[in-house]
């Protein structure tokens, strides 16, 4: 199964519209390793071999499993993108706390170019804004760590315009990382701002079981016309949505990942996008 999406630009790097998220090679609730490392990293080498050139991963994610998985099977190719992120901590508990520290950021790239193996890291994105750090002071400190020549290119993730604007003040925002899928699109001003700009969008939990559910019955007179599934005509209706969202479906399942990667394959007509773009929440 080869990626057949578009393509897109993040700084002097052209990357397939249709990525991989790597948060599921962890553990069970994203926590430690998993049961089997040599499937993890066989999936991630199936990835790049089918054409997806770009892979999204967080320091958080294990915490840092997910980076040593992906620096051990790939280390640093110039043909596959890893983008990664900083600003959430992780307990045993599982939650995810906000933590924008300047230090603590400068601390977390040195950790995640040595799991990735690299010495510049692709695409480092602030993963979620802290309440208890002004916005700003983060968002600079990406921006030193870019001049520093650790990092190539900055993302946010989890923003409002707002916020976004405030961002480009200070960096030139490559991608932006928020939820959006066929049934929630509160982040559809973001998407248009980054439209304007011709920033990247990634939109986390693209195709959400519980979100295609919502949307069952037409989902489903789609997918019959097309013989696929739900999971595929989401993804394709992302593809089609704009041209600057780049989904990231994950997966630690061979199978799924090439399920997935069907979905590039699927040319859905333009009444069937419209029809998908007019379903409300």
């Amino acid at each position: 199964m080869e990626n057949e999406s578009d393509t897109f630009e993040i700084g002097e790097t052209t990357i397939h519209r249709l990525g991989f998220g790597a948060m599921r090679l962890c553990g069970e609730e994203i926590i430690g390793s998993p049961d089997d490392e040599d499937a993890a990293h066989a999936v991630l080498e199936q990835a790049v071999e089918s054409g997806v050139d770009f892979i999204d991963t967080a320091d958080s994610y294990g915490p840092g499993v997910s980076e040593r998985l992906i620096g051990e099977t790939l280390g640093d190719r110039e043909d596959v993108l890893v983008a990664t992120k900083a600003g959430l901590l992780r307990n045993r508990e599982g939650e995810w706390l906000a933590h924008g520290e300047p230090d603590y950021i400068r601390n977390q790239v040195l950790a995640s170019l040595d799991r990735l193996r690299t010495d510049t890291i692709d695409l480092y994105q602030f993963h979620r804004p802290d309440d208890d750090v002004p916005y700003e002071e983060s968002i600079q400190t990406f921006a030193e760590l870019q001049d520093d020549g650790l990092v190539d290119q900055v993302g946010v993730s989890n923003v409002s315009v707002e916020q976004l604007e405030t961002a480009r003040e200070h960096v030139d925002v490559a991608t932006v990382q928020n939820r959006y899928n066929l049934a929630d699109r509160s982040s559809a001003d973001v998407l248009e701002v980054c439209e304007d700009h011709g920033i990247g969008f990634i939109p986390w939990a693209p195709i959400n079981g519980d979100d295609l559910d919502e949307h069952g019955e037409t989902l489903d007179e789609i997918a019959d016309e097309h013989d696929a599934t739900r999971r595929q005509v989401g993804l394709a209706w992302l593809l089609e949505r704009s041209d600057v969202i780049l989904p990231i479906p994950g997966t630690s399942d061979s199978d799924h990942l090439e399920s997935n990667i069907a979905a590039s394959q699927l040319s859905l007509s333009d009444d069937e996008v419209s029809r998908l773009t007019a379903l409300e929440s």
